[in-house]
């Protein structure tokens, strides 16, 4: 999609700035319980806080470092996730709070032959590109493993989509002329660990990838400039694929002639190589590899646990898919548990990497429930699998979506 300057956020604007401060963010004050989230275990109960700057009404699943969910009406409204309810998640509590845009540098070194400090400025007088993609944490949903998962219980709202306005990491590292035998680029930012010894947030790219055109540098969102929370002033963008590769407040790019021995690719972030990364609880001596492209997954937008169809009535039905690292091929709903399928109404394609509106009018019978099941199949034929994976990490869950509602 071409980019469009109408709606960028401007060099001027940007670099006007001395600064962007933020009220305190790894500590916030979050209203009473307000929420019971639909899990198979407790805790389900979950604050709902507008105490971080520039978020409201967001699912409060921690405060240091901050890790705030998306709340399901945010999905209904619109397939762009609104930049103050895009959901929130750090590694570590040590947070800028203030970043001079003035001050600030992405420096770009390593097995380079042009080691470079960029300027914002320099980098916004580049050739910009725009992408509408989803960005989705590894362990979105993992509070609906079973069994039990430690970490973050998020229900399905650490996941976004936006318009993301950039430049092309590409552009960046030919900038910086990449030396022939780099194999990988290194990523970190301004995120920092509590304690010298913890290691520091860091993420690579095989160097082709990193290099393919699409994976950008991002400084809009939306038709905003970033969110402190989100990243800014700088954040990688790498469609299709996993949040933890999307790294926040960017400011450290570095080619690799070796492959990347760094605690958060070699040990961190990493899945079963088995089919649907998936082994059995308390099953040992498996390889894994570092997780990688997203799969298809669909979600009911329009109705949650606890509602109820009307006795004999059409009943409306909104959601969203994706197709993962592929474009949406087929959304189709079941009212019977996934015994029958028939397809739903896709709405219009914002490009591969976005989520895409679907709609249905099932009619409810006069009682009983409707068991309805929702399953996308991306556009090389990939579908949702009926039975959920598991793996210790609680990693890529996108088994088929059911609910039932009971008829009244």
């Amino acid at each position: 999609m071409p980019f469009n300057a109408g709606r960028s956020t401007t060099r001027r604007a940007l670099l006007g700035q001395a600064g962007l401060a933020a009220a305190a963010i790894g500590v916030a004050k979050a209203r009473a319980a307000e929420i019971a989230l639909p899990l198979p275990s407790d805790p389900r109960d979950r604050a709902i806080t507008d105490a971080f700057p520039g978020k409201r009404a967001m699912i409060l699943q921690r405060t240091r470092p901050p890790l705030l969910e998306t709340p399901l009406s945010a999905f209904n409204e619109s397939v762009f996730t609104p930049n103050d309810q895009f959901f929130v998640r750090w590694h570590w509590a040590v947070i800028p709070q203030i970043v001079d845009v003035a001050s600030f540098r992405l420096n770009i070194h390593g097995h380079v032959e042009r080691p470079e400090a960029m300027t914002l400025g320099s980098l916004l007088g580049m050739r910009h590109v725009e992408l509408a993609a989803v960005n989705q944490c590894s362990g979105n949903s993992r509070g609906l493993f079973e069994p039990r998962i430690a970490g973050a219980q998020w229900l399905n709202g650490a996941m976004g989509n936006a318009k993301w306005v950039g430049v092309t990491l590409k552009d960046v590292l030919d900038r910086a002329g990449v030396k022939a035998g780099a194999v990988a680029v290194r990523m970190h930012g301004l995120e920092t660990p509590v304690v010298d010894e913890a290691p520091r947030f860091m993420k690579s790219l095989a160097i082709d990838h990193a290099r393919d055109g699409e994976v950008m540098i991002a400084f809009q969102m939306n038709g905003d400039q970033l969110p402190v929370l989100n990243g800014f002033p700088l954040r990688l963008v790498v469609p299709g694929w996993y949040s933890t590769y999307w790294v926040k407040m960017l400011s450290d790019i570095e080619v690799l002639d070796k492959p990347d021995e760094s605690f958060w690719t070699k040990n961190a972030y990493r899945i079963p190589d088995t089919p649907h990364a998936s082994v059995k609880p308390g099953e040992t001596g498996y390889a894994t590899v570092p997780i990688n492209r997203m799969v298809p997954r669909s979600w009911f937008t329009s109705v949650a646990p606890g509602d109820r169809a009307l006795a004999g009535a059409t009943l409306p039905l909104r959601g969203i898919a994706m197709g993962g690292d592929r474009g949406v091929g087929k959304v189709e709903l079941s009212t019977d548990g996934g015994t029958t399928w028939a397809a739903a109404k896709l709405g219009p394609d914002e490009g591969t990497y976005s989520f895409r509106r679907w709609t249905a009018e099932p009619s409810a019978p006069a009682s009983g429930s409707l068991r309805l099941a929702v399953r996308c199949t991306d556009t090389d034929g990939r579908s949702q699998p009926s039975s959920p994976n598991w793996n210790p990490n609680g990693f890529m869950r996108n088994v088929v979506e059911t609910l039932d509602l009971p008829v009244a």
